[in-house]
């Protein structure tokens, strides 16, 4: 017997929970797209991106997903032939490098594996070696969705200014915006690039690149960018289309407006706090669970780990077994394992995820957490017990 009926819960590292009043903004006719409230609306769009990012610099906006903005930030500061040092932590810092080859920049990779975080000392080491100055750009993972590993930037940029080197420092946020701590400002990063379908609870489709005076200045060293990716007009636009390159994502805007309105009213310290205390819960049950039997999770130090998703291990093919059984007799989604393993690797069925971004509470994690237990329970995989005391022992503590 099935007991998923009713609203399921996807508990995947995105899309993340849409809340009812982003749907709700977005569940209206379409607007005038060259005068109204749309037009008045978006510039108070990109004044709250900026305070979401901790920055006074500039953001344009794409229609397009996170991996859109990563070539979007590529088009304006690396040229083919560039140089750029990236420290890889996971699938997606590595598919990052594979965009900078695929412009034609000259891409020097630094593999920390898949449970570690960066070492600072070794990218200040690469970066002291390279005297010449050739590498442009440092281009780092804030947390990695594929291991949960969340990497130091505010670290990564002392080691730059240690080794005296000046490239610039571009870092993926897609998953951390809005979940786990981040300041491009006080941090000195110079882009920064994010999606609207984790932290930011809208729909996927929207692609956000933040970038300093610095990077605006590399741009104009560049010959030649895409009319789309660039993002001169759409930080000056001459007329409203300029903002999107085209036709505005209507619809997507009213819904963001929503989501940062309940961010900034939520207060972005509380936002932190929040996932900071429900990660730990859900830390605290997979500790219990994993003292009688094969669970892990990915990242063994929790200083280096996201508070937006927890990557997890059981013994293959029972990662995949738990994700089928939560889904389809409970109604719970749980994040398929990425990255671990090849795809036609068997070992790939033992690994998973958890998403906790953007809009979601202590019921929520409580219930995901509750599913995953009874799923441990139903197919006889072993694990330690008090687990869902323990999480509630932390929610208790809030």
């Amino acid at each position: 017997m099935s007991l998923s009926n009713g609203r399921g819960y996807l508990a995947i590292p995105g899309p993340s929970v849409m809340p009812d009043e982003v749907l709700q903004a977005m569940h209206r006719p379409a607007p005038n797209i060259y005068a109204g409230e749309l037009v008045d609306m978006t510039d108070t769009v990109l004044r709250d991106l900026k305070q979401v990012a901790c920055t006074d610099a500039h953001v344009a906006i794409y229609i397009c997903n996170g991996h859109g903005t990563w070539d979007a930030a590529l088009a304006n500061v690396i040229a083919p032939g560039d140089r750029v040092l990236v420290p890889a932590t996971g699938t997606f810092g590595h598919g990052w490098a594979g965009m900078a080859e695929a412009i034609g920049a000259r891409v020097d990779v630094l593999d920390f594996g898949r449970q570690s975080p960066v070492d600072l000392s070794r990218v200040e080491d690469a970066l002291r070696a390279d005297t010449s100055h050739e590498i442009k750009a440092v281009m780092a993972t804030h947390v990695d969705t594929s291991t949960s590993i969340r990497n130091d930037i505010q670290g990564l940029r002392a080691a730059m200014e240690a080794a005296g080197h000046p490239a610039l420092l571009m870092v993926d946020c897609i998953a951390s915006l809005a979940c786990d701590r981040f300041e491009m400002d006080a941090w000195g990063v110079d882009v920064v690039v994010a999606a609207s379908q984790k932290g930011l609870m809208t729909p996927p489709g929207l692609g956000f690149v933040w970038f300093s005076e610095k990077a605006r200045e590399a741009r104009a060293r560049i010959e030649r960018v895409s009319r789309y990716w660039d993002w001169a007009l759409r930080i000056e636009p001459e007329i409203f289309y300029h903002y999107f390159g085209g036709t505005a994502p209507t619809h997507h805007m009213f819904g963001l407006r929503k989501a940062l309105d309940m961010i900034l009213d939520e207060g972005l310290e509380r936002v932190w706090a929040r996932h900071e205390h429900l990660a730990r819960a859900i830390w605290a049950a997979c500790d219990r669970w994993s003292e009688g039997g094969p669970l892990r999770m990915n990242v063994a130090d929790a200083d280096h780990r996201s508070r937006a998703v927890t990557s997890l291990s059981l013994t293959s093919p029972q990662g995949t077994r738990l994700r089928h059984w939560a889904e389809r007799k409970a109604g719970v989604t749980l994040g398929v394992g990425l990255g671990m393993a090849e795809r036609d690797d068997p070992a790939a069925n033992g690994y998973f995820r958890i998403g906790h971004m953007g809009h979601v509470n202590a019921h929520m994690m409580l219930g995901m957490l509750g599913t995953i237990e009874a799923g441990l329970q139903a197919l006889d995989i072993p694990h330690g017990a008090g687990a869902l005391a323990a999480a509630a022992k932390i929610v208790a503590e809030a």
